[in-house]
């Protein structure tokens, strides 16, 4: 079967190794060739061609001209190679899929629309979030009757929300994004001395719910104990993160990494946190809870995206709202028991293993293989 993949992903035409590298590895070996569409990089394009299978066709034009570059140069791509499915992944303004829905029409081939989260669900951040929303809602009603199929990537947020804005629920495919390599993301062989009590990994911006995480550790501090944090990532909140960690007092006890140079080292960092938080208001996955559980550090989150399906409070972490006291709250309750907190990181090893880097990318692309009506093998 031959893939066309209408991506976002700009990483990889530049020569950086992001997810859609890392994915790619495994999931070009399903495939007979995959062309992949993508944005037009800010830099010079270094990788034409990935693991032989996988060819890159970096725009010519800027985002204004996205939506005829895919119909223009998918019809082109698609008289040559004849694919079987045309894959998009779908956020912001949507140009993707609305020149995925055109291609597909103009073609005959089917396209499946790739909707990982929803900004502002479950939770708005911000007024730009509540408008991305809006903007969601309008691009899946119009497309519901266009394609062939909705991708989502978590069971208990996104197929209800589709099928209330008019999806039929045999045309949403739950597949799984959480590809997680449990070579490199496992528990140490020996105990590990933690380093921080919490570890936040992600980029610095308003879902984040960067905010509220300052906050509860300074309800801690007030009301227990000084709890030890590192914040990795950048983003354009970080300014605004350290200035709220300034004012709260808490620069003893807080640190920051803007980068974290391989997987390997970040396996390490997962395993030197007493926890990982996410308080995010929306999310798909997020990957990195579970690449944190994968080396037992229990997580603490809110109910976003997989985190409510996967984590089951005081088994292999704990679940919080979208308030500070209840984050702070949660965050105690893993903390002040250091016992209790190394047996939720066992069953959170546990847990995480389901995600395995190779099972979930074939069955990724075995939900693709069913929807074009093409056999897996």
């Amino acid at each position: 079967m031959r893939l066309l993949m209408v991506s976002g992903d700009r990483q990889v035409a530049i020569g950086e190794r992001g997810p859609f590298h890392a994915m790619q590895r495994e999931f070009s070996r399903w495939f007979e060739r995959i062309d992949v569409i993508c944005p037009r990089p800010d830099r010079e394009v270094q990788v034409r061609t990935l693991f032989e299978r996988v060819h890159f066709h970096p725009a010519e034009c800027g985002r204004a001209g996205m939506v005829g570059y895919i119909v223009r140069r998918g019809g082109e791509l698609i008289a040559e190679q004849r694919h079987a499915l045309i894959v998009s992944h779908d956020y912001g303004w949507f140009y993707n899929g609305i020149g995925s829905a055109r291609l597909s029409r103009a073609t005959g081939v089917p396209y499946v629309s790739e909707i990982h989260h929803v900004p502002g669900y479950p939770v708005a951040a911000d007024l730009r979030e509540r408008f991305d929303r809006a903007v969601a809602r309008l691009y899946v009603r119009w497309a519901r009757k266009r394609a062939a199929a909705f991708r989502v990537v978590n069971q208990g947020e996104m197929p209800p929300l589709l099928e209330r804005w008019g999806v039929p629920p045999e045309r949403i495919a739950v597949l799984p994004s959480l590809y997680i390599d449990l070579e490199t993301f496992r528990p140490a062989g020996e105990p590990v001395q933690p380093r921080q009590d919490v570890v936040f990994v992600g980029r610095l911006v308003a879902n984040k719910g960067l905010d509220r995480i300052v906050d509860a550790l300074d309800v801690l501090r007030r009301e227990w104990r000084p709890v030890s944090a590192l914040f990795v990532g950048k983003g354009p909140l970080a300014g605004t993160l350290h200035e709220r960690v300034s004012r709260r007092g808490l620069q003893q006890s807080v640190s920051f990494v803007d980068w974290v140079a391989s997987p390997a080292d970040l396996a390490q960092v997962y395993r030197e946190s007493r926890t990982i938080v996410c308080a995010s208001t929306c999310e798909g996955g997020p990957r990195v809870t579970v690449e944190a559980m994968a080396c037992g550090t229990p997580a603490v989150s809110t109910p976003v995206g997989m985190m409510k399906e996967l984590l089951r409070p005081g088994e292999n972490g704990e679940l919080c709202g979208f308030d500070v006291r209840s984050l702070a709250g949660s965050l105690r309750r893993i903390l002040e028991d250091e016992p209790r907190r190394l047996r939720l990181g066992v069953q959170a090893a546990q847990d995480g293993r389901r995600f395995e880097y190779a099972a979930t990318i074939r069955a990724y692309a075995a939900g693709l293989h069913a929807i074009a009506g093409e056999p897996f093998a």
